[in-house]
């Protein structure tokens, strides 16, 4: 008896998470704020701004939307793993994904992500490098390839972790 209730409390502090995942949309109320912000700023000044400093801030704009991709997949796929299935009705523009991203795919989705972003942002300072110091340049790079290798890690763990799962699905053992 104590144990079923212990249990049925556990199962159902998951929806402790629904107000994290809404939360994430005030970031992305945000996000979408920066990015016209950034847009208006950059029409107000087009016939002043260099080429240099246009795909600067082009590339700011990539940046956020990127950002904000990454989070509404955080939030949906992160409520419907966690909390609760997003009943879309037919007929309406309900997202492919939706259902189909595990936590495991979600983790390498978000390291592709960060891969993503960190380009952007080291594309941005190859682009004005001349006002780079050498020594932040190389912290840069060194970041963006730990991005890069840890992403790589992951994708290695998660397709060595999945591979004996689905030698299993194939092959299921002897008297099953």
């Amino acid at each position: 008896m104590l144990e079923r209730i212990i249990e049925r409390l556990l199962y159902a502090s998951r929806w402790l998470l629904a107000p994290v995942y809404l939360a994430l949309s005030l970031g992305l109320i945000a996000l979408s704020v920066k990015f016209f912000q950034e847009l208006y700023h950059l029409f107000s000044h087009i016939l002043e701004i260099s080429e240099s400093d246009m795909v600067l801030v082009v590339l700011a704009l990539i940046d956020l939307s990127l950002v904000g991709s990454l989070l509404v997949m955080v939030m949906f796929s992160g409520y419907e793993n966690f909390v609760s299935r997003i009943d879309v009705r037919e007929g309406s523009d309900e997202l492919d994904w939706i259902g189909k991203l595990d936590a495991g795919t979600l983790k390498l989705k978000v390291a592709a992500s960060i891969v993503a972003i960190s380009s952007i942002h080291l594309l941005k300072i190859f682009v004005n490098v001349p006002h780079v110091p050498n020594d932040k340049l190389l912290w840069y790079v060194v970041i963006h390839l730990t991005f890069v290798v840890s992403a790589l890690l992951m994708g290695v763990l998660d397709r060595i972790s999945f591979a004996s799962h689905r030698t299993h699905a194939e092959h299921p053992p002897e008297g099953h």
